[in-house]
């Protein structure tokens, strides 16, 4: 054959999966021809198409080398560098070949990867207009568009490249997610369960279904969901952390139940990371100014924000050097804010577990605080290094990790009381005194309205927590408490559908009529507070009670009602509403929680007289008393380090 012939053959062997045959046919061109471009960059292909990533860098320079201005070289010797190299050898290529669409596909990706969102979304388009039908760029035009929070954009490429490539199980992935964020979660489980019948061992879209059915309140569903996803990729931490944070959720998970998913956590994700721990070389000088890492994704404005924004700001700076590891990915007035609060803020959404791991250490941290535990984004596996002495997890939400490396949580004694007969090995309960927690409405707020029932003669119930806290044994109590109270009604934060269609049956098989029921989407902060207008009491959902939105409803003139369970999650109510100093809100029995509430309901004067001080009283109380809050926490961080530097004289 001729070398024509022969590279020919090359191609085709590639292109039919043949690399061994497409490698020897290229070899023998290179032995008749030692510079041949075509076969140089050919095989720096298939080098870099097996995993040998530097011959494919050297093989592809030396095509380059034999024809510098074939811009296709320069585009794909582009996929194999990293960084600012792969940027400069894409925009080689678009110099070379301004219409070349995958260089500029190539180079949005490339840009996007470092955060240059606005850039990357230029290039897709540019890819986009020079070939309309390239599916691949409008999935990544797709990806951009929703990292920079253009939602509706985003679900417009995702369709378009579906129009033209309906077989891509990613961008239907891609798609779900989107819709997901949007609320609209029918919609995303039909973009899941499409993929999954293109790829049924697609883990990634089994484990976004699962968050999809979680969001949809159908619990059961995204555990099954999940248990497949970590079938079929063991080795993903973040997806076995989602099995675990739905547990959380479910009514008839018991601690046993937490207890042996977190063992199974740590077994498979965090004890092998042991290895790496090494001795700590910490000042043990007594009484010597500590530094405190505080690590999270969430330090901008979200839940989370309400409570870490009143600790940060309240730290004593002279006896406490705080430091703030934050995975941010988009930047609010929050994180400004946050970021004026600490000494010392460090960006580290770009490093891995072990590079942050490495910077904690290298920063002497004596305690270093995780603040996601199981969540989205969480950094549990920098913890399962234990680059920090004394490890504590807090705030997440109330409950354990089941991580070995993580010394202590933060707690009260109203959400745990000291038990005796339980032995803590790990994330042993520092109660604090007061409440776990303090609360601060960051940001505007509304002011607090007139009680709804002195106009519209009715009393309303009202619970604006996450609709997966919906479960079947709270909605019969609240049943029960209508069917108590005359002419009552229901408002609830619902996705649109099925979920409320499935409400109203389930209120009217148990006696109440489905049209007493008032529903509402989520939306933004302003909006969601201003729903408190409509809300003449709060209720409680539970084995998970409201946090911040129980601060939320006290702080908008709202009372809440809760039962408290076993659970710390199940006692977060009794703790917060008892800071506040409403602790004859809690009730002891289920008789008494419908009892409590048909009494505040037909006593309508009094409770419009609650609702004109509760702001007020809530803010000189205990939950709102930063300072008071910042020292209680110091104490117990002091306590911690008394105790190490104890084991370590020993």
């Amino acid at each position: 054959m001729t070398i024509a012939q022969t590279l020919r053959a090359a191609f085709e062997h590639r292109q039919a999966g043949r690399l061994a045959e497409a490698e020897n046919c290229c070899r023998q061109i290179l032995a008749l021809e030692t510079n041949h471009a075509d076969a140089l960059h050919l095989l720096g292909l298939i080098a870099h198409q097996v995993g040998r990533r530097k011959v494919a860098v050297s093989l592809l320079r030396q095509a380059i080398a034999a024809n510098p201005a074939a811009a296709s070289y320069h585009n794909n010797l582009g996929l194999v560098l990293d960084a600012d190299a792969a940027i400069a050898a894409f925009r080689t290529a678009l110099r070379l070949q301004p219409d070349l669409a995958e260089a500029h596909n190539n180079l949005g990706n490339a840009l996007r990867a470092r955060g240059q969102a606005a850039e990357a979304i230029a290039e897709f388009s540019e890819a986009i207009a020079i070939k309309p039908d390239y599916a691949e760029a409008h999935n990544n035009l797709g990806i951009a568009l929703r990292e920079e929070g253009r939602i509706d954009e985003a679900i417009a490429a995702y369709e378009r490249a579906l129009e033209f490539r309906p077989d891509l199980p990613a961008v239907h992935n891609n798609l779900g997610n989107a819709l997901a964020q949007q609320g609209r979660f029918d919609a995303a489980i039909a973009e899941f369960e499409a993929a999954l019948r293109i790829a049924p061992d697609y883990a990634e879209a089994q484990n976004n279904l699962g968050n999809a059915r979680k969001d949809f309140g159908q619990l059961d569903e995204a555990l099954a969901c999940y248990r497949k996803a970590r079938s079929l990729q063991p080795g993903n931490a973040a997806w076995h952390s989602n099995l675990l944070y739905t547990l959380e959720y479910l009514d008839g998970a018991d601690a046993h139940t937490l207890r042996a998913e977190q063992a199974r956590w740590n077994e498979g994700h965090g004890a092998p990371l042991r290895r790496f721990i090494a001795p700590h070389r910490n000042d043990h000088a007594p009484g010597r100014r500590l530094r405190i890492g505080y690590v999270s994704p969430d330090f901008w404005h979200q839940a989370e924000c309400h409570f870490v924004v009143p600790l940060l700001e309240a730290h004593d700076r002279e006896h406490f050097a705080v430091h703030a590891y934050s995975s941010v990915r988009r930047p609010d007035f929050v994180t400004a804010r946050l970021r004026k609060s600490v000494e010392h803020w460090r960006d580290v959404l770009a490093l891995s577990d072990e590079q942050l791991a490495a910077q904690i250490r290298a920063d002497g941290i004596d305690i270093l605080v995780d603040l996601t535990m199981h969540m989205r984004d969480h950094r549990l596996l920098t913890f399962a290094r234990k680059p920090a002495p004394v490890q504590v997890s807090w705030l997440a939400y109330p409950g354990r990790t089941g991580l070995e490396t993580i010394d202590y949580r933060l707690t009260d004694a109203l959400m745990e009381p000291a038990d005796a007969g339980e032995m803590e090995t790990a994330e042993e309960p520092m109660r604090l005194p007061d409440s776990w927690c303090c609360y601060e409405p960051v940001g505007e707020s509304p002011a607090v309205a007139p009680l709804p029932a002195l106009q519209r003669g009715h009393v309303t119930f009202g619970s604006l927590n996450n609709f997966c806290k919906l479960n079947d044994s709270v909605l019969r109590r609240w049943a029960r408490l209508l069917a108590a109270v005359d002419a009552s009604r229901l408002l609830l934060l619902s996705p649109e559908g099925e979920p409320r269609a499935r409400l109203r049956a389930f209120f009217e098989n148990h006696g109440v009529g489905g049209d007493r029921l008032d529903f509402e989407s989520s939306r933004g902060r302003r909006d969601y507070l201003n729903l408190y207008a409509r809300i003449d009491i709060g209720l409680d959902p539970f084995p998970y009670n409201g946090i911040t939105t129980t601060c939320d409803a006290l702080w908008m003139g709202v009372p809440v009602l809760t039962l408290p369970g076993v659970r710390p999650a199940s006692r977060a109510g009794l703790s917060l509403l008892t800071s506040a100093g409403l602790p004859e809100w809690a009730a002891h029995s289920e008789q008494e929680h419908a009892q409590l509430g048909a009494q505040w309901a037909s006593d309508i004067p009094r409770l419009a007289q609650l609702r004109a001080i509760l702001r007020p009283r809530m803010q000189a109380s205990s939950l709102m008393d930063a300072r008071r809050f910042a020292r209680n926490v110091e104490a117990a961080y002091r306590e911690m380090w008394r105790r190490w530097r104890a084991s370590r004289a020993g």
